[in-house]
């Protein structure tokens, strides 16, 4: 089989190894393997019923209330275009189980790379071992199940050529680099994998899915007026390749490209107490950071987070609605199911100001004796499952977003969020500011740089006074001792007095 380049040439896909992208090149799997990742196929999950049942008595063994057999088969690719030429290609395999036991408020894990008998029997016993309590249960037979999906795909990842992934490539490059001639450098990465997921429990679920995502991040850098500024914009989904039809590559990158161009004239960022209006978008990561992770139901069990104790009370601004999706179409923090086979679906954390709900993995919906959520998650099988967010976001409001800036006399202007932290203990957080701008007189005027944002959670989400009528989400990457894949959303808000630390006193 041959690839095309995007100038028309052809090239054997063995050749495709070492001459296609004028660098460097990573396998990060077997030779073996090699063949059929090339040619858009990998080993399936094949593990027979029998070994998954033998794998859940073995870990319940010595007792425990709960057992799991968690097995994965993940291929990836990544490119990278830097500088006008691709410098470099990993195709990878991740494969392996993971066997965990509940034993009360104790989890027994173990994991192999090897999904042979042995090693999946080892590793289950290997779990056994949590097991004190001599609480003991029968497993559930099991049973496949078939649940709804939230994924569509209409052009698979494993049918694409890849010179149709370069060619994508290339012109998110063009595009910005033709932007401004300020635009000295461009970087693309480019990645994808598909997932192929076996969930069996004790409880006699059993259940299989596999899932696409594609990850591509445009990042321009412009250089001029004695400075330099390095824009970004994100897209990715659960999705085939079809995914850039609706959201076009060159708009991610002239998007890109405006943000390093405008950002040259940035001055030094006030500091002090100021009104904030964030925009629309992947502004909704400060929620996500400061109020989601207080809320995922590991820190609420231990009693260690912000919002214990308070369910059913009131905590923020009657207009603040905030909701946690993992339903939401092809979005890139859904899944059919989570690590856990929970289905996902719509949770409404906080409504209008009241604290209505926690995010549950199955232990901590155990020792809360709450309902499961479906917020399971686990970066690989390496990993057990805790308590995460998938696509959580402040519902819209019935504010204008130009209304909100209008009546804003003086304060920031947040265009775009950049890293951020939260003590879940305390609420505590901060965030860099990338994009910003001063609010003078009821417009948005100068860029600034250097703001950062530093709050309680509890404190700001009282402090919204407008919400807007344009949500809208942002993909990104979230950490919590295992990554994942999640969305953030918001529509535009406003956040009376909250303090912006800066680079310059506020005049």
């Amino acid at each position: 089989m041959k690839d095309q380049f995007p100038d028309g040439r052809y090239i054997d896909r063995r050749k495709f190894l070492s001459l296609s992208l004028q660098g460097s090149l990573a396998l990060a799997a077997s030779p073996a393997l090699v063949k059929a990742l090339l040619a858009g196929e990998g080993p399936k999950l094949q593990v027979p019923d029998e070994v998954l049942k033998k794998a859940i008595a073995t870990a319940l063994k010595k007792g425990g209330d709960f057992a799991e057999v968690y097995v994965e088969n993940r291929i990836t690719r990544s490119l990278l275009l830097e500088e006008g030429k691709f410098k470099s290609a990993v195709f990878g395999l991740i494969r392996g189980v993971g066997v965990r036991v509940i034993d009360g408020d104790k989890t027994g894990y173990a994991y192999s790379d090897e999904l042979t008998e042995e090693k999946i029997l080892r590793a289950a016993e290997v779990a056994s071992y949590i097991a004190t309590s001599g609480r003991k249960i029968q497993p559930v037979g099991l049973k496949e199940q078939k649940r709804p999906s939230f994924i569509k795909v209409k052009i698979p990842l494993q049918q694409v050529a890849d010179a149709r992934r370069m060619e994508i490539m290339k012109r998110a490059h063009e595009a910005a680099l033709s932007y401004d001639p300020r635009i000295k450098m461009v970087s693309i990465d480019y990645y994808d994998e598909i997932r192929d997921r076996l969930i069996a429990n004790s409880e006699g679920v059993l259940l299989r899915s596999s899932l696409p995502l594609i990850f591509f991040i445009v990042q321009p850098l412009a250089v001029g007026n004695n400075t330099s500024h390095q824009g970004r914009e994100r897209l990715s989904r659960h999705a085939g390749i079809e995914m850039f039809d609706e959201l076009p590559p060159e708009k991610a990158a002239r998007e890109a490209a405006r943000e390093a161009v405008v950002m040259l004239e940035a001055r030094e960022a006030p500091a002090g107490k100021m009104d904030v209006v964030i925009q629309n978008g992947w502004g909704g990561v400060l929620v996500h950071e400061a109020v989601g992770h207080p809320l995922e139901a590991d820190n609420i069990s231990r009693q260690t987070g912000a919002f214990v104790g308070k369910l059913g009370k009131k905590v923020a601004a009657d207009i603040f609605t905030m909701v946690d999706d993992g339903s939401l179409p092809n979005f890139r923090g859904t899944t059919d199911f989570d690590d856990e086979g929970t289905q996902m679906k719509r949770n409404v954390l906080i409504e209008n100001g009241v604290l209505v709900k926690y995010m549950t993995d199955i232990l901590s919906a155990r020792q809360l004796q709450m309902e499961r959520t479906g917020n399971g998650r686990r970066e690989s099988f390496r990993y057990y499952p805790i308590p995460r967010m998938t696509n959580t976001f402040i519902e819209k409001g019935k504010d204008k977003p130009e209304d909100i800036v209008a009546s804003t006399r003086n304060g920031l202007y947040v265009q775009s969020l950049s890293g951020g932290s939260v003590n879940p203990t305390t609420g505590v957080f901060n965030f860099t500011c990338r994009e910003a701008y001063l609010i003078e007189d009821g417009k948005k005027t100068v860029p600034v740089k250097g703001a950062t944002l530093i709050g309680n959670c509890l404190d700001i989400i009282t402090r919204i006074d407008a919400v807007g009528n344009d949500l809208d989400f942002g993909p990104g990457i979230c950490g919590k001792g295992q990554s994942a894949e999640v969305t953030a959303g918001q529509p535009t808000v406003r956040i009376r007095g909250i303090t912006v630390g800066g680079t310059r006193q506020r005049r």
